[in-house]
């Protein structure tokens, strides 16, 4: 680029602060934001017309200039195009642009910015946590102190760092084909390599797997329940701490499992449920008793769709032929449904909730902490929620067509808008 003198067609002029009209009206020293910070003005006439790539730039270049300048006093307030306001529900501050496209946050320690859904950043240096998204779920890094880890679309994933009972836990994932960990434990290293051959620890919410040429053989094992697959899914043997059963799905299923006691955390001895768990031809039918020798006994039998019961101490239900008939009997929480069909027609009586609803017509319910109302829906909807310390409530027609919402803290007094 020739940058001796300007083009015909490009005039550059260069002028100070005294010549260029200040837009705030101050003319001492008590500029602040983007003017205050500026030594002098570049203006840039031109015959051509702007090019749409050099006005966005300058507007993202505004956008982050006046982000980082402005200070917590400086609360400025201009509906979605840019809003910067004090936090409600904990210190800080946040600044908001373009509607839900951009925003950055100072919540006590912790700093996040983000363009949504590109984009998004925090990092929190009291903690030592730092988080990295872009166009997430697709690539996303995370790390708190000498943990870190980094994924692509979960497909692809790394991590490492020191574990409660490790110095050093690495791993290498490339779903489905390879699986890799090593670690300062040797009796914690695995590599598995799907689907021929491998072993695998604490994964797939297993605490361990094994499996050759699979799906024909897998044994995977959880605490103490082990279950060995033939053929996943449809064939499984099971068997652990009082506990055996067996499976030939969609066939036939039983399990059965005693009352068995164990120490918690606590070294404190605790009743660990039994079970007895049956199907023929699922889900044509089943039947299952739930937490036996336990305080919260159940039982379900159904044959889907035709009916389904469940009863317990605390809670009774009937459904005849799901979802045209339901009768709910919940005796902790202290009313009665009745669903006929549900979602169009409930009607809940009792101290827990109270609801009246024919959709689309109208409805009305709500609890001790929940408010729900709408008529003709979507025309008109009314939401509520409040506790101890907030109140929230929220007025819509049709759906964002107007749309009205306010938070409040009742500790502070404090409100915001909620939209």
């Amino acid at each position: 680029m020739d940058s001796t003198l300007p083009s015909k067609s490009h005039t550059l002029r260069i002028r100070t602060t005294q010549e260029m009209p200040d837009p705030s009206g101050c003319r001492d020293g008590s500029r602040s934001g983007f003017w205050a910070a500026s030594g002098a003005k570049v203006g840039l006439s031109s015959t051509a017309p702007d090019k749409p790539s050099l006005n966005f730039c300058f507007y993202l270049f505004v956008l982050f200039f006046i982000t980082t300048c402005a200070s917590a006093s400086d609360l400025l307030h201009a509906g979605p195009i840019f809003d910067h306001f004090n936090l409600t529900l904990a210190p800080g501050e946040r600044t908001e642009a373009f509607g839900p496209f951009f925003y950055s946050e100072q919540k006590e320690s912790q700093h996040t910015w983000a363009i949504p859904p590109f984009l998004s950043h925090a990092q929190d240096p009291v903690t030592d946590l730092e988080e990295f998204d872009f166009l997430y779920p697709i690539f996303s890094y995370d790390r708190y102190g000498q943990q870190h880890r980094w994924q692509f679309f979960e497909l692809l994933s790394c991590s490492g760092g020191p574990s409660p009972e490790e110095s050093v836990r690495d791993r290498f994932t490339l779903f489905p084909l390879y699986f890799q960990q090593r670690s300062s434990d040797p009796n914690q290293n695995y590599t598995a390599v799907g689907p021929f051959y491998g072993r695998m620890r604490n994964h797939l919410f297993r605490d361990e797997i094994f499996f050759v040429m699979f799906p024909l053989f897998a044994e995977t094992r959880k605490k103490d329940v082990v279950t060995d697959n033939y053929v996943y899914p449809f064939f499984h043997l099971r068997h652990g701490d009082g506990l055996s059963g067996w499976q030939f799905w969609p066939l036939a299923a039983h399990e059965h499992k005693n009352v068995t006691t164990r120490t918690n955390g606590f070294n404190d001895v605790e009743t660990v449920g039994g079970h007895e768990n049956l199907f023929v031809l699922w889900p044509l039918f089943f039947n299952e008793h739930t937490g036996i020798g336990t305080a919260k006994p159940q039982w379900e039998q159904g044959s889907i769709p035709a009916y389904d019961l469940v009863r317990s101490p605390k809670r009774d239900s009937t459904t005849i032929l799901w979802p045209f008939f339901s009768y709910i009997d919940e005796r902790e929480k202290k009313y009665r449904e009745w669903q006929l069909p549900w979602p169009f027609i409930v009607i809940a009586r009792g101290e827990g909730k109270t609801t009246t609803r024919f959709f689309p017509l109208f409805s009305r319910a709500h609890s001790s902490t929940l408010e729900s109302d709408f008529y003709l829906w979507p025309i008109y909807k009314y939401n509520r929620a409040h506790s101890e310390m907030l109140d929230q409530e929220r007025t819509r027609i049709c759906f964002f067509l107007y749309s009205d919402g306010i938070l409040k803290n009742k500790e502070t007094g404090a409100t915001k808008l909620a939209f």
